[in-house]
């Protein structure tokens, strides 16, 4: 369901916003939402990232690596 919400900003950055969104076929209101829920998920990113380096913590390597060895066949 979608719920309508107010925002205020110059009116000058809302005209040039709105002439943005017009040059990529895309309403205001939809640039929005697409920024709303790129907002919301980069907390999700790092908490799946944060929960990936907990379960590979038992990997270790054994020992350094030179960048020669790392390059050799």
């Amino acid at each position: 369901m979608l719920k309508n919400i107010t925002l205020s900003a110059e009116e000058t950055l809302i005209r040039k916003a709105k002439e943005k969104a017009r040059h990529q076929q895309m309403s205001l209101n939809v640039i929005f939402r697409l920024w709303l829920m790129h907002y919301v998920g980069k907390d999700k990113i790092a908490t799946d990232y944060n929960t990936l380096m907990e379960r590979l913590d038992y990997a270790q390597a054994g020992r350094s690596f030179s960048r020669e060895g790392l390059n050799e066949r």
